[in-house]
Formats: structure tokens, C-alpha cells, sequence
């Protein structure tokens, strides 16, 4: 046989599937298989989420660092101190860049630091939300 007689052959061979007899109750079974491991998969990162937020946010309330205080010690005043510069040093950047933008004199009302903390985390928590609801959409 030349190859000008068995390419031919061969296309023809594989250009028609054999049908299988269990083949609508193969793709049921295999629809299932993948809808079933979804759900689990969803409910198992949704908990993941929900432990892992809540464990966040009670860390986040006990935070206590002490850095600066005159018990503390040498190294961690130290390290106070530098953050404590540096903070300084963006919040002047900031300042400047507001400034020169004409928008040096916005302020955010009587917001405390524990309010601004709370709504940036709101934000970030309703973004995940969005990034989750996308990515389930699409898998």
C-alpha cells in the first residue's frame, strides 16, 4: 500500500466516530459528576471565606503593637519610629499632591481613623464579593 492510498484510508477511518451504546447515559453520568463537584467546590471557598474574614477581622481588633512606648524594646522602638517617619513623609507626599491638584482643603468630615478603617474594609469585602460572583459565573 502507498501513501497515496493509506492517508485517505486513515481520514476516512477516524472521520466517522463509532457510536457507543451507553453514550446519552456516559454524558449524564459525566453532567452530574461536574455539577456535583461545583456545588462542593463553591461551598467549600465560600467557608474558607467566611472563617478566614472572621479570623481577619478579630486580629485586626486586637492589634497592639506598642512600638514607640518607652517599655518597648530598643529594636521596636527603633522600628516606631521609622514608621512613624515614614507615615510622615507620605502623608507630606500626600499633602503636596493634593495641593497641587486643588484639592488640599477636601476633608473627609468628622471621620475617625476606625470609621475610615472600616469603610475601606467594606469596600474591599464588597470587592471580593463582585471577584467571586464573576469567577463562579465563569466556571
Amino acid at each position: 500500500m502507498s501513501a497515496d492510498e493509506f492517508d485517505p484510508m486513515i481520514e476516512r477511518l477516524f472521520a466517522r466516530t463509532p457510536q457507543m451504546a451507553d453514550a446519552p447515559l456516559f454524558a449524564a453520568d459525566v453532567e452530574t459528576k461536574l455539577h456535583a463537584s461545583t456545588r462542593v467546590r463553591t461551598l467549600a471557598l465560600t467557608l474558607a471565606g467566611v472563617v478566614g474574614g472572621i479570623i481577619a477581622v478579630r486580629e485586626s481588633m486586637n492589634v497592639n503593637l506598642h512600638l514607640a512606648g518607652s517599655q518597648a524594646p530598643v529594636a521596636g522602638r527603633v522600628i516606631g519610629q521609622g514608621i512613624q517617619s515614614a507615615s510622615l513623609d507620605v502623608q507630606g507626599a500626600v499633602a503636596s499632591g493634593l495641593s497641587q491638584m486643588g484639592l488640599a482643603d477636601m476633608t473627609l468630615g468628622s471621620m475617625g481613623g476606625m470609621q475610615l478603617f472600616w469603610i475601606a474594609a467594606g469596600a474591599l469585602i464588597a470587592l471580593a464579593a463582585a471577584g467571586v460572583m464573576k469567577l463562579s459565573q465563569e466556571v
